[in-house]
């Protein structure tokens, strides 16, 4: 089973700043955008290929995002994030400490995480990408 959430322990004097959470919202927005993107490419796919019913390809791009949007959407939305004091703590065990932060990136709705040893984590689905930049770095100023 894949831990949703954090299941690190909090170190002596750590305390949990704040949580990132993913919006439903922006969930759906960006798998409309996925949906439409696949269906072209399905489109043109067929039309390249010489096959006279093309629409198909739409159905087919549709049908393919819609399927993994509904079947991911309960886990997508349970997923967090907690950002305290010295660390940024996300599902399971992956943790990137503030101090070995080296570049805060947005990716689509994501906002990725590079760590020194050159760890990648992205927060998904996030309304506000640069509040939750402005978040990292300020807990980085503070100490991290």
């Amino acid at each position: 089973m894949y831990d949703l959430t954090p299941t690190a322990a909090l170190d002596e004097g750590e305390t949990v700043i704040t949580s990132f959470h993913p919006d439903r919202g922006t969930y759906w927005k960006d798998h409309i955008v996925l949906a439409a993107v696949a269906m072209a490419i399905g489109m043109a796919v067929l039309f390249f290929m010489g096959n006279p019913h093309i629409w198909t390809g739409a159905v087919g791009g549709l049908a393919a995002v819609a399927v993994r949007a509904f079947y991911v959407a309960s886990d997508e939305m349970q997923v967090r994030w907690d950002l305290t004091n010295r660390r940024l703590l996300g599902p399971g065990q992956r943790i990137a400490r503030l101090d070995q932060i080296t570049a805060l990136k947005t990716f689509g709705s994501a906002v990725q995480v590079v760590t020194s040893a050159g760890d990648k984590h992205l927060l998904k689905f996030q309304a506000d990408k640069q509040a939750v930049i402005a978040d990292i770095r300020a807990a980085m100023r503070q100490g991290g």
